[in-house]
């Protein structure tokens, strides 16, 4: 069987990494690795792949730095032309990216099954470009792979019950992957000595367009993280653009604000955190599986089970209600056994499914 997994992003390499390894356990199954180049990062050398053993793509498309629309569509173009080309028995996609939607799309029409990683994953938000990309997705998908029950449920309220595609609840690879480098950033992380942190902090990251395009809101989070600030240190990975935003509106932050780091580097923080505060969908998890309650400065999150269970706060962009949550949530002691997204088990969950289609 010879599956063409489509990845656009450092996060996607990452989960698709897990799933790799799991795939290599099936012999009959041939995996291939396809770069769409839609997120250009130029740390992803060959150290990026080396360090994190992930596998290297067989393919690149490099097309990067463009518009929504003139993104999708050459990677809809190149994509077609590879497949008709290597006539893959199953396209695998991951998420909700330009990357993800082009690789279904382009599946669909060649009538090549598709395998959606993190399907039925919703914030009920469709200005956000991410919530269009994951709902086509899943409805042109023939295996939606569901991280958690609240997925499986928002396929269910869809009417994938009458739908060709087959629904699977098999935990989540993003846990796979933490689990599997936890131990490994011991030793590669560097960022605790040159942020010189010595105590426990707040992590936080900032970069939805929704906060960041918005000076309204961008300004209340600011101030109420300026507060938070006061009572504990915060670490804020922040990308150029966004200090450029700051600068803009004349928004002056009073925490720690250091370039973007590598996943060694954000799981070492992550396990100094006592708090994070993001709107980040990936980071929310990934404050759950190292134990770190967190507030989401988002009106909405697609991870609705940790916000149920007691480990996530909904704060949005109010000063009131974004210290309140912190005040809140740091105070906390949730049950971080509770087993969510499959303790580590879902790259295994998913090759056992594809290896028998």
């Amino acid at each position: 069987m010879k599956i063409l997994t489509i990845v656009g992003a450092r996060p996607q390499f990452v989960k698709a990494a897990a799933l790799s390894r799991a795939l290599k356990m099936h012999e009959n199954v041939e995996e291939y690795i396809v770069h769409t180049g839609q997120h250009f990062d130029a740390n992803m050398s060959d150290v990026f792949f080396t360090e994190m053993k992930i596998p290297k793509p067989a393919f690149n498309l490099n097309i990067n730095s463009l518009g929504h629309g003139a993104m999708t569509g050459r990677m809809l173009e190149g994509l077609e032309g590879l497949f008709i080309s290597e006539k893959p028995d199953m396209v695998l996609v991951y998420g909700d990216t330009n990357s993800t939607i082009a690789g279904a799309l382009a599946a669909s029409k060649l009538h090549i099954p598709i395998g959606h990683v993190e399907a039925g994953l919703r914030s009920f938000n469709m200005k956000m470009p991410e919530e269009v990309n994951r709902i086509l997705t899943d409805r042109i998908s023939d295996h939606l792979f569901c991280p958690t029950d609240t997925a499986v449920k928002n396929l269910k309220n869809e009417g994938f019950d009458s739908l060709p595609g087959i629904v699977h609840r098999n935990g989540d690879v993003m846990q796979d992957a933490a689990i599997y480098y936890s131990d490994m950033s011991d030793e590669k992380a560097t960022i605790i000595e040159k942020a010189s942190i010595s105590d426990d902090i707040a992590l936080v990251t900032l970069h939805r367009a929704e906060n960041t395009d918005s000076p309204d809101r961008l300004k209340e989070i600011i101030r109420a993280l300026n507060q938070i600030n006061k009572q504990i240190r915060i670490i804020c990975p922040i990308h150029p653009r966004t200090r450029k935003i700051f600068d803009s509106l004349n928004i002056t932050p009073e925490f720690d604000m250091i370039d973007p780091v590598g996943y060694f580097d954000m799981i070492a923080l992550l396990k100094r955190s006592s708090i994070v505060l993001t709107d980040s969908g990936g980071l929310q998890k990934e404050a759950f599986f190292f134990s770190s309650p967190c507030v989401t400065l988002r009106d909405q999150t697609e991870w609705v089970e940790l916000v149920e269970n007691g480990f996530n706060m909904l704060a949005g962009a109010n000063y009131d209600e974004i210290n309140n949550a912190f005040n809140s949530m740091v105070k906390s002691k949730p049950d971080f056994s509770l087993d969510l997204y499959g303790k580590g088990h879902a790259s295994e969950n998913i090759a056992s499914i594809l290896s028998k289609c």
